[in-house]
């Protein structure tokens, strides 16, 4: 989980991990179609993500959820 957080490889990130981090920290999730909604109750911005064909993020995404963290000062809490 730290590489999403440090932009080291923001192209080889699985959707499946990116997903897990942000249910870790307490985002509830909705499902329409083959897109994925995120969202917190004290956190005004939702993060959309699509997953790739081969599985892996969106690079631009990847980003996106990695300001977020930023943003409100998230940290790596035995992730």
């Amino acid at each position: 989980m730290e590489k999403i957080l440090t932009a080291r490889s923001d192209r080889n990130i699985k959707f499946h991990d990116l997903r897990r981090l942000l249910l870790r920290y307490g985002f509830s999730k909705w499902t329409r179609n083959n897109h994925y909604i995120f969202s917190r109750e004290d956190i005004p911005e939702i993060i959309i993500l699509q997953p790739l064909s081969d599985g892996n993020a969106k690079p631009y995404q990847v980003k996106l959820v990695r300001n977020l963290f930023n943003k409100y000062k998230f940290y790596l809490r035995g992730v």
